[in-house]
Order: structure tokens, then C-alpha cells, then sequence
């Protein structure tokens, strides 16, 4: 938005200032002062939340056609075709490349193509259908059409590469699942909203069973091996608003928005089941992961933050020092 404001205050100053050069100020007064005027009105109305608080697409793509039709009437006191502001054009064009997409801005390169031809044919003594204007016009419209695809391109793996940037900020490396940031901050939303609107969630913790094991054994890619197989697991099990993120090591958190008691028990049943039935085969041995899981509900079990997390951290240890116990079936 700052970059917009700038773009068309630069934009009316140069306009201003060639229309005074020009003295179009002084042959035509009214209508120049009514299209400066009509161009400052319309920068208000577009700073303005009242009009457009969130609309911000919208917002822009009116703005670039604001400053196309603004240009183009610039233009028609300043000399038309052969005016000193013709590659102004290139600033709504850039615009509209960087915030609104390549097909909006081919159309708009090919609305500025009409306004060309349009004020050639106001032009005395400018025949629209010779060679000589079709030449001129091809050697002044070629870098708006190059900008603009240039642009467009430049705007699209900027786009790509901020949302790697994001994703990488978001997420684990090695799981794909979220990280301990960003499920923190899902975790106090959800929170708030719960308090807010008297709702349920439940939180998991869970944490793989002899991970140690495995790496002393087989080295620690076969530990990674493992610890992407649970995350998969953990993916499978939950529904696509539920939230699972890896906190370290072989620590994993899931958080069940709206979910009731019973609903989080049938999810650490699905997780175990899950977790246990996929196999990790290790230099041609199959080997069978497990899980410890403490499970947690909001408001039942407590209100506080703090307290659900140390209250699934012991269930989850207790949980673990129940399936080490001589006999335990809990792995079935």
C-alpha cells in the first residue's frame, strides 16, 4: 500500500508538472484542473478504510485502472502520443505485475494499446492504418508488453520463493508437520477461542517408544527413517482441522479443535493403530514402531495453558512407563 501511494503521488507530480510546462494550465484550465482534481480525489477515497477495509485486490485493481484512465487523459493535453509522459503507462503496468497477476496485466497492456490508437486518431495528420503509425506504434508499445511480462515473472517466483520462506518458518524439516512456533501460536488461538466461545478441544502428546534403539542399531537415518514414518501416521490419523506438529526429537503434539473427549480417545486409538501396523523395514528386518500418548481435554481436564501441557506430559510418561512393564499388551 505504501509502494501505491508512492507510485501515485509520483504519478500526479510528474503529470502536474509537464501539464504546467506544457501550458495546458493556461489554454485549457477547467479541464486539466477537473482531471488533477478528479486524480486527487481518487487517492483520498482509495487511502480511506471506508471504502475498501479489506479488499485490497479490488482496492488495486481499481487503482491501476484509475491511473490508466488518468495517464491517458494527461496525455491528450500534453502532445497525445508524442508527449514526454507516455511511458507512465510502465507505472500502472508495474502495479498491476506486481500485486494482481499476468492476465490482468495483459489486459491492461492491451487496454493501454486502444488508448494509444485512440489518441492517434485525434491526432491531425496521424493515418491509424498506415505502416508508419503501425511501426511507431509497435516501437512504443513493445517495452510496456516486455515490462510487463518481465514483471509478471519477477512477481511470481518472488511469490514462490516468500511462501518456501513462510513454509520453512512454519513447518519441520525433516516431518513436514508443523514446528514448535507455529503450533504454539495455532494452540493459543484455538485457546482464546475456546474461552471465548465456551468450546472444546483436546491436546496429545506424544512421544515414540525405544527411538534410542533404533539408532544404536541401525544408525541415524533409520531413526529419521522412523521419525517420519510416525509423523505419516500421525497425518492419517487426524482430520484436516486438526493440527499435528514434532517439538524435538522424537516428541510429537497434536491438537483437536472441537473435540470431545470421546472423539480424542478414538483419535489416540487410531494413532496407535496406525503407528503399530506400518512397518520400517531396516536392513531386511521389519521393524514395528510404537507410541506413549497422554491426551488432555479443555475445560474438563484444566483451563490453563500451562497446566493441559505438564497434565499430557505426565500422562505420556505414565502411559510410557506402563508399556515398559514386564507382560504389558499395550503395544497391540
Amino acid at each position: 500500500m505504501r509502494s501505491t501511494r508512492s507510485i501515485e503521488i509520483l504519478c500526479l507530480a510528474l503529470a502536474a508538472l509537464v501539464l504546467v510546462w506544457s501550458r495546458a494550465l493556461t489554454t485549457q484550465l477547467w479541464p486539466v484542473l477537473c482531471l488533477l482534481g478528479a486524480f486527487v480525489i481518487a487517492i483520498v477515497v482509495f487511502r480511506s478504510r471506508r471504502f475498501f477495509p479489506r479488499r485490497t485486490r479490488t482496492r488495486l485493481l481499481i487503482e491501476s485502472w484509475s491511473m490508466v484512465l488518468f495517464i491517458t487523459g494527461v496525455l491528450w493535453f500534453t502532445g497525445k502520443n508524442s508527449s514526454p509522459l507516455l511511458n507512465l503507462f510502465l507505472l500502472p503496468i508495474i502495479l498491476s505485475a506486481l500485486t494482481l497477476g499476468r492476465l490482468v496485466t495483459l489486459l491492461q497492456v492491451a487496454a493501454i494499446a486502444l488508448c494509444h490508437l485512440a489518441l492517434a486518431a485525434a491526432t491531425p495528420g496521424v493515418d491509424v492504418i498506415s505502416l508508419f503509425y503501425a511501426s511507431q506504434a509497435v516501437g512504443q508499445l513493445a517495452p510496456f508488453l516486455l515490462v510487463a511480462y518481465l514483471t509478471t515473472t519477477l512477481s511470481a517466483d518472488i511469490t514462490e520463493a516468500r511462501e518456501r520462506i513462510e513454509n520453512l518458518a512454519q513447518t519441520d524439516a525433516l516431518t513436514g508437520l508443523l514446528n514448535t512456533r507455529m503450533f504454539n501460536e495455532v494452540w493459543q488461538r484455538a485457546h482464546e477461542t475456546g474461552e471465548r466461545e465456551r468450546g472444546v478441544y483436546a491436546l496429545l502428546m506424544i512421544d515414540m517408544d525405544k527411538l534410542k534403539d533404533i539408532n544404536d542399531a541401525f544408525g541415524l537415518e533409520a531413526g529419521n527413517s522412523a521419525i517420519t514414518l510416525v509423523a505419516q501416521c500421525l497425518q492419517r490419523s487426524i482430520r484436516n482441522s486438526d493440527f499435528a506438529a514434532r517439538l524435538g526429537g522424537d516428541e510429537f503434539a497434536v491438537l483437536l479443535p472441537g473435540a470431545s473427549p470421546e472423539i480424542a480417545e478414538a483419535v489416540v486409538k487410531r494413532v496407535r493403530h496406525n503407528v503399530y501396523k506400518t512397518t520400517l523395514d531396516l536392513r531386511s528386518r521389519m521393524i514395528r514402531c510404537s507410541v506413549s500418548i497422554g491426551v488432555v481435554n479443555y475445560p474438563k481436564d484444566a483451563r490453563d495453558m500451562r497446566e493441559l501441557m505438564s497434565m499430557a506430559d505426565r500422562k505420556m510418561y505414565r502411559d510410557k512407563e506402563l508399556r515398559r512393564a514386564p507382560g504389558s499388551e499395550a503395544n497391540a
